[in-house]
């Protein structure tokens, strides 16, 4: 078998920034075989799919409990695979509930390891960070702060830049009257937040709401939730919702990010089960959700959780958002944030170091 590489996300982010790793791969070599466990954008780029994210993509401890026996069969089939393919190195990008009890068997069956956007054990499960040592080879890290987290315990550990700061195209295009809607990619957490950011409509009717819809949910399953309110739903591609809005409500993760780099006022808002919130605030150890605000060490956009996320307190958040003061505040914050994230080209910082593992 020719020389290979194996690549794992599971969810849709991971697959945007796994595309984007294996185009910058397949320029240094077009003939390497990649195989992955993700979705279209890593298709694209020329990778040969073996299962897809969707069939992975199980949030919070509730959650995966139920998905258990799924969870198992999936780590069993890939086990199967890679000892069939033989990998020079398999790259896990994120995911770390699976990719790390997965690093654990690919350490002990002697396979090379590299570990694509880390897993966030300064945020939670700080003990995770043994087991990064134990059973990867080297870390690559998005974030700033992250390279000096992870080094201090001896961690092998290069921080390559976000790879949103290539992804995204900045047309800057004029706010027109627009409310971009972000809601997530899960379905749980799209049914929680979804419901409560469309009741926004009725306050404000002079404004399209856009969706960013992924279409691995299906139009029927946003249809439900939709009803009559009037909206629209812009399929696959987040940055062409929020490009050219007045404002943008995220559900928090690497969508904030996003809509920051897009320079675009945000409100983040957050909502989950309530069994899975009282579980998540006794463990994560840090005083925001947004990466954001993580990154700038300080509140820049605000933060409506659980309980705060609800009609009164969303529409008084927006009023603040299309006050001129207060946008200009954000926006200038933005610039403050880019100088942070620096302007290394995430990609292909990653896929040269990958291609070193490459005998």
């Amino acid at each position: 078998m020719s020389k290979n590489i194996y690549i794992i996300s599971g969810e849709s982010s991971g697959d945007v920034h796994g595309g984007n790793l294996i185009k910058e791969i397949k320029k240094i070599h077009p003939e390497l075989d990649i195989y992955c466990w993700g979705g279209e954008r890593m298709q694209q780029a020329g990778a040969i799919i073996q299962k897809h994210y969707k069939e992975l993509a199980f949030m919070g401890f509730v959650e995966v409990a139920k998905n258990i026996f799924t969870i198992l069969k999936n780590f069993k089939k890939i086990k199967e695979d890679i000892l069939a393919k033989k990998p020079e190195v398999v790259v896990l990008i994120d995911y770390p509930g699976f990719n790390l009890r997965l690093a654990k068997w690919l350490k002990k069956n002697n396979f090379k390891v590299v570990y694509y956007i880390a897993p966030q054990a300064w945020a939670w499960k700080e003990g995770r960070v043994k087991d990064i040592k134990k059973y990867t080879d080297e870390l690559l890290v998005i974030l700033p702060f992250e390279e000096k987290f992870f080094k201090k315990f001896g961690i092998k550990t290069t921080f390559v830049g976000h790879p949103l700061l290539q992804e995204i195209k900045h047309n800057h295009s004029p706010m027109g009257n627009k409310i971009a809607i972000l809601p997530g990619s899960r379905k749980q957490e799209v049914s929680a937040i979804l419901p409560i950011m469309l009741e926004m409509q009725a306050h404000y009717p002079n404004y399209t709401f856009q969706i960013a819809g992924m279409s691995h949910l299906g139009a029927e399953f946003y249809n439900s939730i939709i009803g009559d309110i009037p909206c629209e739903i812009i399929w696959n591609n987040a940055s062409k919702a929020i490009e050219g809005a007045k404002l943008a409500l995220v559900s928090s993760g690497t969508a904030t990010l996003e809509t920051a780099l897009l320079k675009t006022p945000q409100i983040v808002c957050y909502k989950s089960s309530r069994l899975n919130y009282e579980i998540g605030k006794r463990v994560i150890k840090v005083p925001y959700i947004s990466l954001v605000n993580l990154i700038m060490e300080r509140e820049v956009v605000k933060e409506l959780i659980q309980n705060q996320l609800n009609a009164i307190e969303l529409k008084i958040e927006i009023d603040k958002c299309l006050e001129t003061p207060y946008r200009t505040n954000m926006l200038n914050e933005y610039d403050y944030l880019f100088e942070k994230l620096g302007k290394k080209n995430a990609s292909k910082e990653a896929a040269d170091i990958v291609l070193r593992y490459i005998k």
